[in-house]
């Protein structure tokens, strides 16, 4: 069964990782053919709005023949790295400025500081001790009011250390109110207000700007660059013009080529025309570097594990094409899965189906393996206890058939009390196997009255003392409970407390110390009986309460029993509505607690 199964799992897997393997084949063709068509709608978009600015070239050739391409491209160049080179300055000005006033808004007394002073008196902290911060007071003209300032200067002279960085620095200081005196101060340090580097690249680039300026201003020949080209190729003018022209809109930045939002729309028709419609990230390179993505952060997370699909933008441009255009779904396995969920899940509820199957029938052929072990079990020791009084009592019968022995009244007596008490013995077996039926069947006679514990204890308890000082025991009897009155049936109940003490004498390697106690908790009352005998394992406390079971003895067999008296036990007990509880630990002892409700409680 085991082989067969592993391999319809075997069999049930390869064929859905084939089907999935297929699935995702046929789902990336899709995707494939959807970006080679939005590129090519891009690149016809460029091309009719080439001819939108071709027409407008048309209508202003004056104004283009005026300008030469190279050096007004290079001007425009220029220009546009400046405005670029600018827009980072005043980037880095917000950023010194949005910290500056945040730092202002925290802290009333805050004073700008040279870097240099910084590093000679703050940074060193031999030269720390010479800081000086005080307040001034500036009288306001024409009022009885004073502007106060807060003063940061040194009280002795030393050689200065130049500053380390472009770094803006502020002393922050908190004076007493009524000694103006500084409780404490500490330096605060912001970012450069402004690049030095970008400001002198801004310069070199404004010289050269001005330079192209002038060459243009000082040329006069109205002879334009396409002209001259096409003197030199021999080809006419508007031809070059338009060649120039398209080299020009291919040079743009690709940002300025690509409308995204209209690309992302392309994009969702096209799958959506090859059924496909989950979501996706998209992502567009101009030569690797990224220009624009996704702005999704839920499905952003570890993008660089999905599968990517790419195609190149704008392949008709001279040269290598510069733009990249991406998609990667971040749900791809679950589309895929879904694709074939008709298929996988009723493969999946039938493999269940069939797992759950084999599982069944493996737990039912060892429950009835255990079954069997324990009936067998129990046929051998009902044989066993059997035996005993039926052998003794045929014994007894034959002597009573010697004459001898049967003129003797004595003996005879003697005799007829043996065979008496083997009777009540073998009775007392098969009662108890019966009562068990009984409990399996619902058959068993069961009155609910009025039950004091304390004495049914106490009863039980003087009927074994004989017992209990046989083997040389002690007992210790702590019945405190104040309220025993309970709803059950004495007889049974009397079995009950029987079992229990019966068996702490039995399983008491040792002469048996036997503590029995009642005590009430919650409107219950708490029966508790407990030894220093040998004790249970956790996963013999599992199995104690199931017909048949007996604690393992090894090789000592001096423990009698059908392993039918706790399952007894805890069927009774139930039925009164109660519950047992075991406490056992190997080689110390275990400890019994029937708890059942009080008859005022049921009446509540």
């Amino acid at each position: 069964m085991s082989i067969a199964l592993l391999g319809v799992m075997g069999m049930q897997y390869y064929f859905i990782r084939e089907t999935y393997h297929q699935e995702s084949q046929l789902f990336d063709e899709k995707v494939n053919t959807s970006l080679a068509k939005v590129a090519s709608e891009i690149e016809k978009s460029e091309v009719l709005d080439f001819a939108k600015v071709q027409s407008k070239v048309n209508r202003d050739k004056y104004i283009e023949e005026q300008r030469k391409q190279q050096q007004l491209s290079e001007q425009l160049k220029i220009q546009q790295e400046i405005d670029r080179l600018r827009i980072t300055q005043q980037k880095i000005y917000e950023k010194f400025k949005e910290a500056d006033e945040a730092l202002k808004a925290s802290y009333p007394n805050i004073t700008p500081i040279s870097n240099w002073f910084y590093e000679t008196y703050y940074n060193n902290p031999q030269n720390r001790r010479f800081i000086q911060i005080r307040l001034e007071q500036e009288p306001i003209v024409g009022t009885s009011l004073a502007n106060t300032y807060v003063i940061v200067a040194a009280s002795k002279e030393v050689d200065p250390v130049p500053a380390k960085d472009d770094s803006v620095r502020y002393v922050i200081s908190e004076f007493d109110v009524l000694t103006g005196y500084v409780n404490w101060y500490r330096i605060a340090t912001l970012p450069p207000k402004e690049d030095p580097r970008l400001n002198k690249r801004i310069a070199e680039l404004v010289t050269s700007l001005d330079r192209i300026r002038a060459d243009l201003l000082a040329e006069s020949n109205p002879v334009t660059l396409f002209d001259t080209v096409a003197i030199l190729s021999g080809k006419k003018a508007n031809l070059v013009e338009d060649l120039a022209l398209s080299v020009q809109l291919a040079n743009r930045p690709l940002n300025k080529r690509i409308n995204t939002k209209r690309v992302h729309k392309l994009i969702q028709k096209e799958l959506s025309s090859r059924e496909i419609h989950a979501p996706f990230n998209m992502e567009i390179r101009d030569h690797f570097k990224l220009i624009y993505q996704t702005s999704d952060p839920k499905t952003l997370i570890e993008p660089q594990k999905l599968t990517r699909y790419t195609t190149e933008l704008f392949k008709g441009d001279i040269g290598e094409s510069r733009g990249r255009l991406s998609i990667y779904f971040p749900n791809k396995k679950n589309i895929i899965a879904k694709n074939i969920s008709y298929l996988l899940l009723p493969t999946l509820a039938l493999f269940a189906l069939l797992v759950g199957c084999f599982a069944y029938t493996l737990s039912i052929i060892f429950r009835q393996k255990k079954i069997s072990e324990m009936k067998t079990d129990f046929i051998n020791n009902m044989t066993h206890e059997f035996k005993t009084p039926v052998a003794t009592i045929m014994i007894a019968s034959e002597s009573l058939r010697d004459p001898e022995i049967a003129a003797d009244n004595k003996r005879v007596n003697r005799l007829a009390n043996i065979i008496y008490d083997e009777n009540v013995r073998l009775g007392n077996h098969i009662e108890r196997v019966l009562n068990i039926a009984r409990l399996e069947k619902e058959d068993l006679k069961i009155e609910k009255t009025d039950v004091y514990l304390n004495s049914l204890m106490d009863s039980v308890l003087d009927s074994m003392y004989l017992q209990i000082n046989k083997a040389n025991g002690k007992l210790i009897k702590e019945l405190n409970a104040k309220e025993d009155l309970v709803i059950g049936d004495e007889l049974h109940l009397s079995n009950v407390m029987f079992n229990l003490v019966d068996n702490a004498i039995k399983y008491s390697l040792t002469p048996p110390e036997i503590t029995v106690r009642s005590y009430n908790t919650n409107d219950k009352i708490i029966l508790s009986v407990s030894d220093k005998g040998m004790g249970m394992t956790k996963e013999q406390q599992e199995k104690i309460f199931d017909q048949f079971y007996r604690i393992p003895t090894g090789n000592v067999h001096n423990v009698k029993g059908f392993g039918l008296g706790l399952s007894y036990v805890n069927d009774i007990i139930k039925r009164f509505d109660g519950k047992i509880i075991v406490k056992s630990e190997k080689d110390k002892g275990t400890t019994f607690e029937v708890i059942l409700p009080l008859k005022k409680a049921n009446k509540n």
